[in-house]
């Protein structure tokens, strides 16, 4: 069954001359494959915050024991 929202859209498309609903088309592509990546991210960054806080605390504790160097990016 299609919702709602897309029989909105649709409708929407059908008032516009052929050239621009295909404008349109693409831009809607081109923003759900956007908000596709968006969410891929978020996901796999909420996935990996203990990954992280367990990083920062390595990170603080070599800091703290003077094993840790400030970066200097001349010698990346």
């Amino acid at each position: 069954m299609i919702s709602e929202s897309a029989v909105t859209i649709s409708r929407m498309l059908e008032s516009l001359p052929e050239q621009l609903k295909d404008q349109v088309v693409e831009h809607v592509r081109e923003y759900i494959a956007d908000l596709k990546d968006e969410m891929l991210w978020s996901s796999s960054f909420a996935k990996s915050q203990d990954k992280l806080a367990d990083a920062a605390r390595q990170v603080r504790k070599e800091i703290k024991e003077g094993k840790a160097a400030p970066l200097d990016v001349d010698t990346l």
